[in-house]
């Protein structure tokens, strides 16, 4: 699958397995965490697509990448599966929550 067109160059996205209904709580939470408004997150889920995507290198590396632990905390706690993928330049590879959490610990030294 290729990158969307506005996707990042480098990137950790979050999608969750099947298309699951939620209640409005688990919704809602979501939204508080990912910010993305529930008619998106319920399109999203049900197309398939990321729910969430967080740009790393970027402006907003050092406010989206803990909206992303956040999210995998929250769907773990729940027992949600979901998968995460990591772009880079256009490509994207499935990856394991560790190895999220070391792509996301190189990056954050980059800023040091």
């Amino acid at each position: 699958m290729p990158a969307p067109q506005n996707a990042p160059q480098s990137a950790i996205s979050l999608t969750l397995d099947g298309t699951p209904d939620f209640p409005s709580v688990v919704l809602q939470a979501l939204y508080r965490i990912t910010r993305r408004s529930t008619p998106e997150l319920r399109r999203a889920i049900r197309a398939g697509e990321p729910i969430f995507t967080a740009a790393l290198f970027g402006n907003d590396h050092i406010d989206v990448v803990p909206r992303l632990e956040k999210t995998v905390d929250y769907l773990d706690g729940l027992g949600i599966p979901f998968t995460l993928h990591e772009w880079v330049d256009g490509t994207r590879e499935e990856i394991t929550v560790p190895l999220m959490r070391e792509i996301i610990e190189a990056a954050d030294g980059s800023f040091a």
